[in-house]
């Protein structure tokens, strides 16, 4: 296991900066939070105590700025770990002054969600180039212990085999290795659910949609709730570099949607503008706080009590039946549902288990179903996609894709009658769908 005992955060008030500093803190790292204003960096500190739920943490965690501390605090660290914006060009300008003041055998990391790894660290030294990495913590981290480690070609396949380790076993991790790909696994097969569901709120409305594709088909969350709770800009990043840098069988599901990109253009970013709100918005009215649905349409507005979304006996029934912990019967009635509504939740559902499997191979993006697993199911907090295969059955999944005519994965193809892929052996699946 790698030794790593001084951390530095660069980028400590953000999210992801200050919830990063919080695990290795709580992990018994010396921590430094470095940001452009030493109260900056201390909004960095009040959020990481806001996660750890103890002023304690404080103990570990020490504050500077980029002007007057970096050199120092990077000379002395083992591990310097990057938490600024989502922007490549100022990520790789901060690496070249990281570069001149690291010790040769440091460990650098970026936390971002999906940018190239192998383009921040070109026209770095060989030893930055070695010891350089992903480390794609999920938000929040304190919470979400689902972790994505993605080398370049340079990097040092010990150091990516060490990283592994430690974040599993010092840090209580769920870690797997993604290749450097555009947004990696996590968010890969996450955004393209997310953007699909955008897609047809169009046509089927806001509130719709989140109740068609709710956490009954095994989320934490509904979809567009869950794009609102990351921020809309986040969500465009996403899915505008896949679809600029991929060319899947599932492109056009990354293509973002016009009237989200008209209304970012206006300042509508989710739950983080909340004078804008996002899908959903909240209002006062007089003492009372009334939440308003998106009509993506006109780009206007109204209460969602006024949203007109009829209840599904089919879907009331797999939620009763979810709620008992009777999962089986639950997808059982899921695949016989009838109606249009019911194909178009199982076009969708399925489609994530052929999109997210299909992501699986030597030339993918990860190379075992078990990654794909538990990144999906640890680290977006959603039903991995082989339990769903696992519970509605091998041939009867490939049945429900050749359906929809989605691709059937290569890895259902090769599985014996019977086989489980679902393979984490403590693991309740009913955790996946209680929601």
């Amino acid at each position: 296991m790698v030794p790593i005992q001084k951390v530095v955060i660069l980028g400590a008030n953000g999210t992801m900066g200050a919830g990063s500093g919080e695990v290795f803190a709580a992990g018994g790292c010396d921590v430094v939070f470095l940001a452009r204003t030493i109260e900056k960096a201390h909004e960095g500190l009040v959020a990481a105590q806001n996660m750890a739920k103890s002023v304690r943490i404080a103990d570990r965690i020490s504050l500077g700025t980029y002007d007057q501390d970096l050199e120092e605090a990077v000379s002395k660290a083992d591990l310097i770990f990057e938490a600024l914006a989502e922007d490549i060009e100022l990520k790789k300008a901060f690496f070249a002054k990281v570069d001149k003041y690291r010790r040769p055998e440091s460990i650098v990391a970026t936390v971002s969600s999906g940018l190239s790894i192998a383009e921040m660290a070109l026209g770095r030294s060989e030893s930055f180039r070695r010891n350089f990495l992903g480390i794609h913590l999920f938000n929040p981290p304190s919470v979400i212990v689902g972790t994505e480690v993605i080398p370049h070609a340079e990097t040092d396949p010990q150091l990516v085999r060490d990283v592994v380790e430690m974040l599993e076993k010092r840090f209580g991790r769920v870690a797997i290795v993604a290749a450097d790909k555009p947004a990696f696994a996590g968010n890969r097969v996450g955004f393209k659910v997310l953007n699909e569901v955008a897609i047809l709120a169009e046509e089927h409305g806001v509130a719709f949609m989140d109740y068609l594709i709710g956490p009954y088909t095994g989320r934490a969350m509904a979809p567009l709730a869950t794009i609102d709770l990351v921020g809309w800009d986040v969500h465009k990043a996403i899915v505008d570099n896949v679809y600029a840098h991929t060319k899947d069988e599932a492109h056009e599901a990354f293509r973002l949607p016009a009237y989200m990109e008209e209304l970012i253009a206006r300042g509508h970013l989710g739950n983080k503008t909340p004078q804008f709100g996002g899908f959903y918005r909240r209002v006062k009215e007089g003492n009372q706080t009334v939440q308003l649905v998106l009509d993506p349409k006109t780009g206007a507005y109204k209460d969602l009590r006024d949203s007109g979304v009829r209840k599904l006996p089919w879907l009331e029934q797999i939620r009763e039946l979810h709620h008992v912990g009777r999962y089986r019967e639950a997808l059982r009635a899921f695949l016989v549902a009838e109606g249009p509504e019911a194909d178009l939740a199982r076009k969708v559902v399925f489609g994530y288990v052929s999109y997210a499997l299909n992501r699986v191979g030597e030339q993918e993006v990860v190379r075992e179903v078990r990654d794909m697993d538990r990144i999906m199911g640890f680290g977006f907090n959603w039903a991995p996609p082989s339990v769903l295969v696992d519970i509605v059955g091998v041939e009867a999944t490939i049945r429900q894709l050749e359906r929809y005519k989605l691709p059937v994965p290569p890895v259902l193809r090769k599985a014996k009658p019977g086989e489980r892929l679902f393979r984490e052996p403590y693991v309740n699946v009913g955790r996946f769908f209680a929601a």
